[in-house]
């Protein structure tokens, strides 16, 4: 009986870091450096990605002290398919097929901060969000698709599918309300996500997401 029991609590504890899971008012927490705590958010795409827009907010001190990641999209092909970094010194990087845009800014240490990143393979438009404010849009891959079967990662940069992490590139801190949609969301629809709607994502929808988190992540009440 205290065999099963046992079983039974593992078992508990296991789905908690796993499956698909109402994060409405939640944030992943990071508390420490590492290169093995990362979250991994499951969806499946049918077709390749010809556009798509990334919301989310995050909340770190490091902005002045070192570059780190804030979502990493990766296929076998391109390890950089998608990815969103804070570049210190430079501002944020917004790579498509391994290709990277910058958009300058001084970031902020002290408060939460909200993005919003689009993409469309039609005109190669890029466009990045801060806090409901648009940054000058920038060319980058047009007439480029991106592959399904991706691995999608919080918490760290992918160098290789699904791994090959690098502590001094991972996140410290919070993340959440990550929704993604497969197109380009017009600034009334970003401006109304900055001001907590959701629009229904239809590739990643934190308030029914499919993660798994592995390492040292925690749910935690959001702080904004």
């Amino acid at each position: 009986m205290e065999r099963l029991l046992w079983c039974f609590l593992v078992l508990i504890s296991f789905s908690s870091l796993s499956g698909q899971t109402d994060l409405h008012k939640k944030a992943f927490v990071f508390p420490k450096e590492s290169d093995y705590s990362y979250v991994s958010l499951k969806t499946q795409l049918k077709t390749p990605l010809t556009a798509f827009t990334v919301c989310l907010y995050f909340y770190t001190e490091l902005a002045p002290i070192r570059d780190y990641s804030i979502f990493s999209y990766a296929t076998k092909e391109q390890y950089n398919e998608i990815l969103i970094f804070w570049s210190k010194g430079k501002g944020y990087s917004f790579s498509v097929r391994g290709r990277e845009v910058l958009f300058h800014s001084p970031g902020n240490a002290d408060a939460p901060t909200h993005i919003c990143a689009t993409w469309e393979s039609a005109s190669g438009i890029a466009e990045l969000w801060v806090n409901g404010k648009p940054r000058v849009r920038k060319s980058l891959q047009k007439g480029a698709s991106l592959g399904t079967d991706a691995s999608i990662i919080l918490g760290q940069e992918q160098d290789a599918f699904a791994g090959a992490f690098d502590r001094n590139q991972c996140l410290v801190g919070d993340i959440g309300d990550v929704n993604m949609w497969d197109f380009v969301l017009s600034p009334e629809e970003i401006n109304a996500v900055y001001n907590g709607g959701t629009l229904s994502p239809n590739v990643l929808y934190w308030e029914e997401l499919n993660y798994e988190a592995n390492g040292e992540v925690f749910v935690k009440p959001q702080l904004w």
